[in-house]
């Protein structure tokens, strides 16, 4: 190898992990900002009096549901997100398990993105200041 080679190597190498600490620090922007609308929206829940309530995951297959150990509000109609009482962004699919069946599914916070869905390939995607409005404004009415 020439050292031309090495150094296009060596350029190209320092261009990729530049690209790749950029993407890290977006989306980690990102998430301060999302977790500053979920943190603001536990308040104003509090302030209207919309309780939370112990939230039910789906598993993979959507064959079954179990319920978890977490509390707090579902963002979308067909619950399959959430934000706890403790101001953490989850998604509500696990893994089947017997075990989840009798003592309920553990459920691990999620980095929260501004828009929800972004990247799941299903289509569906809205802005997450959007589902946390309407939320709000659909008070302990929420299907």
């Amino acid at each position: 190898m020439s050292e031309r080679d090495d150094d296009w190597r060596e350029k190209r190498r320092q261009a990729v992990a530049g690209h790749a600490a950029a993407i890290q620090e977006s989306r980690a922007a990102e998430a301060r900002e999302a977790a500053a609308l979920l943190a603001d929206f536990v308040r104003r829940a509090a302030e209207r009096d919309i309780h939370p309530q112990t939230l039910m995951a789906r598993t993979f297959d959507g064959r079954s549901t179990y319920r978890t150990h977490v509390r707090g509000w579902y963002l979308k109609s067909n619950r399959s997100v959430a934000v706890g009482e403790d101001g953490e962004y989850y998604v509500l699919t696990v893994p089947a398990s017997w075990r989840a069946r009798f003592a309920g599914a553990d459920l691990s916070p999620s980095v929260p993105r501004l828009i929800v869905g972004a990247g799941g390939g299903d289509g569906e995607t809205l802005p997450l200041a959007q589902l946390l409005t309407k939320r709000l404004e659909a008070g302990v009415s929420w299907p």
